[in-house]
């Protein structure tokens, strides 16, 4: 994917050596937070409506119950589910609007300020690290997947780490020069490896399902 940003250059004539003032980002950038946005959103109401109807009926099975390890109730039923006290699709509910948001802004060619970006890098990584408490709870404690919390996740480390690569490669996140580099021409590449690693665990976690 293609994420060039489009900079405002006037405040900061050392540009590419030093950050600027505000950033705006590339047409692909802005998508890719929309479609992140959008299917981490879409994954959020589906799972809602299904834990609404799970509450009105504890006998319900959620469309995406497959099997003994593709089983949505068996998530939405434990504990985890509810890591603040209330489901956790309806903190996905907010979070994911706001990356629709943020995505339809830089569209619009908004440009913002340091403070903005590191705060939204920042949301980004609480994103990243609840998922990854997910993924291991679903692994090794509730011992099953939900396909709608899998649909979740990747777009959760899709946004974080072009969002992370974003932020170095301007000079918003300290970094030396051949990391910046590297985030320039490569961001794709750790993305592509934090899904890579997941996938693997979850084949290895039920290699006698999947192969039998």
């Amino acid at each position: 994917m293609e994420v060039s940003d489009e900079v405002d250059h006037e405040h900061d004539p050392r540009h590419p050596e030093g950050p600027v003032s505000r950033l705006g980002a590339s047409r692909a950038f802005a998508v890719m937070l929309v479609l992140t946005g959008a299917a981490g959103l879409l994954a959020a109401w589906v799972i809602t409506l299904d834990k609404f109807k799970l509450l009105e009926d504890p006998s319900f099975t959620p469309g995406c119950s497959l099997n003994p390890v593709v089983s949505c109730g068996s998530v939405m039923k434990s504990d985890q589910a509810a890591a603040f006290g209330f489901p956790n699709p309806m903190l996905g509910l907010a979070t994911y609007s706001v990356v629709i948001c943020v995505g339809m802004t830089l569209l619009a060619g908004a440009r913002m300020p340091r403070w903005y970006w590191l705060t939204f890098n920042f949301g980004t990584l609480f994103g990243v690290g609840f998922v990854t408490w997910l993924q291991y709870q679903s692994l090794y404690n509730i011992n099953a997947l939900c396909l709608w919390c899998c649909l979740a996740w990747v777009g959760t480390i899709i946004m974080f780490w072009y969002v992370t690569a974003h932020n170095v490669r301007n000079g918003y996140l300290p970094a030396p020069r051949w990391a910046r580099g590297f985030f320039g021409e490569f961001p794709w590449v750790l993305p592509v490896l934090h899904l890579g690693i997941i996938g693997l665990l979850i084949l290895l976690r039920w290699w006698d399902f999947w192969t039998s």
